[in-house]
C-alpha cells in the first residue's frame, strides 16, 4: 500500500483497538486484502521494530486463511508486542480484523 492508500484508510476506515494494537479497517473493491504496518520510532531502536515487524507478518502469514477478501487494514503495534506471547496475539489480532 502508498502513503496515499493508508490515508484514505485513516480518512474513511473503522479504528479497532486492544491492548496490543490499534487496526484501521477500510473495504475496497479489490479480490484480495491489503495489510500495512506503521512502526513508529518510539517503540525501540531499528531492532526492536524490526522484531515487530517480523511479529506482525507472520501473524498475517499464518491467518490468511481467516481474513476475509475486501479490506485495506493498517496496523498500528504497541511497544508490548515485542515481547508479548505470540499465541495471544494471534488470538488478539483474529478478534480485530473482520470475519468472514
Amino acid at each position: 500500500m502508498r502513503r496515499g492508500e493508508f490515508d484514505a484508510v485513516y480518512r474513511a476506515g473503522k479504528r479497532r483497538t486492544s491492548a496490543h494494537f490499534t487496526v484501521f479497517l477500510r473495504a475496497n473493491a479489490l479480490p484480495l486484502s491489503r495489510f500495512g504496518f506503521s512502526i513508529k520510532k518510539a517503540l525501540g531502536n531499528a531492532v526492536v521494530r524490526n522484531r515487530i515487524r517480523r511479529r506482525l507478518r507472520e501473524l498475517v502469514r499464518g491467518h490468511r486463511g481467516e481474513i476475509p477478501a475486501g479490506w485495506d487494514i493498517v496496523v498500528h503495534p504497541k511497544s508490548s508486542v515485542a515481547r508479548a506471547d505470540f499465541a495471544a496475539l494471534a488470538a488478539e489480532f483474529v478478534r480485530l480484523i473482520p470475519q468472514a
